[in-house]
């Protein structure tokens, strides 16, 4: 049977639309409402199963005074939005939407976050019975290691997204693995056989970033001695992995909103060409406070944060270090040609002690460091960076640090263990993992400077 659906929308050619996408889709569709009172005269008559709600109505009473409802009465709602602020944004999340909608609407992106918000909706009333999702290969997941419940979590979150087309926001630290959870999305998705470009927005040259993003035409200026095909048009048909969204500059924002809302880019000295992509982001920047402060575009985040998903901590799944750290071990014995067999009781219980500011990242590195250290056959000794608190997310008045400060401890802690060493071997981007021109651009947002403190 089809799913009855109320839009309640005090823009008649806005709503008229939407029902036009809805019935052409299959769907039932109730009276249009305009109001709250119409719409809750409507459910009252008709019962809808889930409605697509305006924040901005006609009279008093607002879409989320709505929402709160439907809540009580187990109603699945997405919101309808536009510019909103950021006091209204955090009202509308209060209400635990199964989605945002993004004035204008594109008729697939309206029928890919009903699919998702009704199976979302299903997960909440039937947890056991609910249809599962599409199914895919163990293999598809094998990266991602742990079966804590938050990282469950995680997978079915992302077995729901990977299948369809629909835009993902990756939310967590720095090391907990996003890139990662990106390939997986791609991997199980009907693009996996076209390109998975990836694009780390903090490392892109600022004189050369819109170059790099959307390519330019030969001599389109000083120094473009050839044509050059941007990031998007080489992920033509395929999945677009832009990390560290939030480091993008305002004017960036926009051209990038341009192309999700077009589907089209226009390299430098070129015309537009239109592109086929899906899009995945990722943050370790909390972007509703980014958007309260203004650095970061609220219509471009609603149209990211169609479905986000959220990384755990490494300090969130204890549960999940042993394994890792094993699953480290076997990698980087083998890469070294060691027979070390594994890690004492006495370690693995200093790893779970720790508080893993860098995260898993952080973890690989110390597993790498120690297999190189060890000389015997088992690992029984880490060494792990000397934090003044045991627990990282509480500084000296109490309060719970941010990310971001999160983040300038682990980056000064291994600065000092490389006595201030950035490039190179035994340099800090090496022991990171990380391409030094990322680290340098992290240290520079986060106001580090290499100072004899290092040395």
């Amino acid at each position: 049977m089809a799913i009855k659906i109320l839009i309640v929308e005090d823009l008649y050619i806005e709503a008229n639309s939407l029902r036009t996408i809805l019935r052409k889709a299959g769907y039932q569709v109730c009276s249009i409402a305009s109001s709250v009172n119409e719409g809750i005269e409507i459910i009252e008559k008709e019962w809808p199963e889930l409605v697509l709600l305006d924040i901005h109505l006609h009279g008093k009473l607002t879409g989320i005074d709505l929402a709160k409802i439907l809540r009580t009465k187990k109603i699945a709602f997405v919101y309808l939005s536009a510019d909103l602020n950021k006091q209204i944004l955090d009202a509308a999340k209060a209400t635990r939407p199964y989605g945002f909608l993004v004035k204008p609407f594109r008729e697939k992106d309206v029928l890919v976050a009903l699919d998702v918000a009704w199976y979302l909706h299903q997960q909440d009333q039937e947890p056991v019975c609910s249809p599962k999702p599409e199914s895919v290969s163990p293999g598809d997941f094998k990266e991602i290691i742990g079966a804590g419940k938050s990282m469950n979590k995680v997978l079915d979150n992302i077995k729901i997204a990977g299948p369809s087309d629909i835009s993902v926001l990756i939310l967590g630290e720095s090391g907990t693995g996003k890139e990662l959870v990106a390939q997986c999305i791609h991997r199980i998705s009907s693009r996996k056989m076209q390109p998975f470009i990836v694009v780390n927005c903090a490392a892109l040259p600022a004189n050369l970033v819109e170059s790099e993003l959307f390519g330019h035409e030969k001599g389109a200026f000083t120094g473009a001695a050839e044509k050059r095909i941007g990031k998007f048009e080489e992920g033509h048909n395929g999945t677009i992995f832009l990390d560290e969204i939030g480091e993008l500059s305002p004017d960036l924002q926009i051209k990038l909103l341009r192309v999700l809302q077009e589907r089209e880019v226009e390299p430098i000295g070129g015309k537009k060409r239109k592109v086929n992509v899906r899009i995945i982001a990722a943050t370790n920047r909390r972007l509703e406070e980014e958007i309260s402060t203004g650095r970061f575009r609220l219509d471009l985040y609603y149209r990211l944060n169609v479905f986000p998903i959220h990384l755990p901590s490494l300090r969130e799944r204890k549960e999940d270090i042993e394994v890792l750290a094993t699953h480290f071990l076997t990698i980087y014995t083998k890469r070294e040609n060691k027979a070390i067999t594994g890690l004492t009781d006495q370690v693995i219980n200093a790893l779970e002690s720790y508080s893993w500011p860098g995260n898993i990242r952080e973890l690989e590195n110390i597993i790498a460091r120690s297999v190189l250290l060890t000389s015997g056959n088992i690992i029984d000794m880490v060494e792990l960076p000397v934090c003044q608190d045991r627990n990282p997310d509480m500084n000296r008045t109490g309060n719970v640090k941010t990310i971001s400060e999160n983040e300038r401890d682990y980056i000064v802690a291994i600065l000092k263990r490389c006595g201030g060493k950035v490039n190179g071997i035994g340099g800090a981007a090496e022991l990171m993992n990380i391409p030094p021109s990322t680290l340098k651009s992290r240290m520079k947002k986060l106001g580090i400077e290499r100072k004899n403190e290092f040395l």
